[in-house]
This record gives C-alpha cells, sequence and structure tokens, in this order.
C-alpha cells in the first residue's frame, strides 16, 4: 500500500471517529432538551414503565404461588372475600 493510501484511510478514520464524538453529543444534547422541554411526556413515560416492572413482578409472584379456584377469584372481585 502506498504512503499516500495509507494516509488517506487514517484520515478517513479520524475523520469517522470525529463524527461519531459528535453525534454522540449531538444525541445527548437532544435527549436533555426533550426532557427539559417534555417533563410531563417523560413522567408519563417513566411511570409506564414502573407499572410494567409491577406488572411483570407481580406475574411472576403469581406464576410462583398455589392454585385458586376461579370461584375464589370472583368472590375476592366482588367483594365477598371470607364469605365461602
Amino acid at each position: 500500500m502506498s504512503p499516500k493510501m495509507r494516509i488517506q484511510t487514517n484520515r478517513c478514520n479520524m475523520e469517522t471517529l470525529i463524527d461519531d464524538s459528535k453525534i454522540k453529543d449531538l444525541f445527548k444534547q437532544a435527549i436533555i432538551e426533550a426532557i427539559e422541554e417534555k417533563k410531563q411526556v417523560v413522567y408519563d413515560l417513566l411511570v409506564e414503565v414502573m407499572e410494567d416492572i409491577a406488572m411483570v413482578r407481580a406475574i411472576e409472584d403469581g406464576e410462583n404461588s398455589g392454585m385458586v379456584s376461579r370461584d375464589d377469584i370472583f368472590q375476592i372481585l366482588e367483594g365477598k372475600e371470607g364469605s365461602a
């Protein structure tokens, strides 16, 4: 490979690194601005994520618990817990 080719290849790699760094900084700045400008949207998103995590944990707990009859479930939902 000629020296000119090697230098040109190195310049391309250097430009790519600089561009990647610029892109990363711009992306960070855009996220920060979005959070500052759209606080309610970010809040709603975080609440939904926490609800999803809680649902997953509840499902996992349910999978590890004992079986319950369908009638027992409906009695609880109807507020007749313990009257069976």
